[in-house]
């Protein structure tokens, strides 16, 4: 479980995040959603604990993350930042190897090699691995960072906006992934989504942030409301039923 308790966080007299008060359950996919400006990308990274809390108190596991080394952090929880992509002349086996650096620290034995393996198969990107980043396509790329925080073998993984860039097909095709990834590997992600379909149809639990507060959470089918929606974008909703559960239609 993640456990936020009174978290503070202020950038000026008018910008601030918290106070935030949260339990985010164990297990299955988790996404933070909300208008443009929330606090959702914010909120994800203080939890990684790459940005420092003004107040409160973050514990994961058991693990209050302000007084847990960051070498014992980087075994519990791995995060995914939409800014930090970069495309060198690595090839994906080498990317994916960087999320073994916790527990190899730099020099990969045959047991993390074959968790890379692992990682590079569940990604479907074994024909892939000895292609470099430069070589591929945003959605192949895309799956090699995930491929690399998951090789982290953490139990908690947060991914922010991983479906940026994506085409329709290739987000389906990620949140699929993402699902399994849980659901198969026992992992708990905790995800920022812009798109609230892909969070609905996706996600076990959704956490609305609206002006640097957590202002719902619950499970999609109670999140997925005329009323909570229109409530949290400011603008009109309508929720229908689609072919695979409720579809939100903006106006």
């Amino acid at each position: 479980m993640i456990t936020l308790t009174d978290v503070k966080k202020s950038y000026s007299s008018e910008v601030a995040i918290g106070p935030v008060t949260l339990e985010i359950p164990r297990g299955g996919v988790t996404a933070l959603v909300g208008p443009n400006g929330a606090g959702k990308s914010t909120l994800l990274t203080m939890i990684g604990r790459l940005l420092g809390v003004d107040e409160g108190a973050i514990v994961i596991a058991g693990y209050n993350i302000s007084s847990t080394a960051s070498k014992d952090l980087a075994k519990i929880v791995s995060i995914l930042r939409q800014e930090n992509h970069f495309v060198t002349r690595l090839t994906v086996r080498q990317l994916v190897g960087f999320g073994r650096f916790p527990h190899s620290r730099g020099r990969l034995t045959a047991a993390d090699e074959e968790v890379v393996s692992r990682s590079i198969d569940f990604l479907s990107l074994g024909d892939l691995e000895n292609r470099y980043l430069d070589q591929l396509s945003g959605g192949q790329r895309q799956r090699a960072y995930v491929a690399m925080v998951l090789a982290q073998d953490t139990d908690y993984v947060l991914l922010d906006e991983p479906l940026n860039n994506l085409d329709m097909k290739h987000s389906a095709q990620m949140m699929q992934l993402l699902q399994r990834a849980a659901v198969e590997l026992g992992r708990t992600i905790v995800i920022v989504l812009h798109d609230i379909n892909f969070a609905g149809h996706y996600s076990d639990h959704i956490c609305a942030v609206k002006g640097g507060k957590v202002i719902e959470f619950g499970t999609a089918e109670t999140i997925m409301t005329e009323e909570v929606l229109s409530r949290v974008f400011d603008t009109p909703v309508q929720v229908i039923e689609g072919p695979r559960g409720p579809l939100a239609v903006y106006y």
